[in-house]
């Protein structure tokens, strides 16, 4: 891929996201649970924009991941983070997927975040 269309793509998945972010507002009795996912890696974060500060937050790097699919290791991201939010006593949250579609690993994080008790 040229630099024109690398440039391009980019700015593309900066519109949707932005589609996406400008309806939602995280408090702190209610975070934005911000994705981002590459092709290896997904995390998410528990964000209270009203004071500007992250509550909580998983990657997949801090749990045990071999040999687990993508899916599987994406809801155990999921399952972390609503750990950590009930431990703060946090029960409801804004799913903010970013520019990804809600399908496969974003659904599956949110998945693994609703088992814990976590509603949005």
């Amino acid at each position: 891929m040229d630099k024109k269309a690398l440039i391009k793509k980019r700015a593309q998945k900066l519109r949707r996201a932005g589609r996406t972010r400008s309806r939602i507002q995280g408090t702190a009795d209610r975070p934005r649970l911000s994705v981002a996912r590459t092709k290896k890696h997904i995390s998410v974060q528990a964000i209270d924009d009203a004071a500007g500060v992250t509550l909580a937050s998983a990657f997949d790097k801090t749990i045990a991941v071999e040999g687990k699919t993508p899916l599987e290791i994406a809801e155990l991201v999921g399952k972390e983070l609503g750990a950590k939010l009930k431990a703060a006593g946090i029960t409801t949250a804004i799913y903010d997927r970013g520019s990804f579609l809600y399908h496969g690993r974003v659904k599956a994080l949110a998945e693994g975040v609703r088992s814990e008790g976590i509603q949005f």
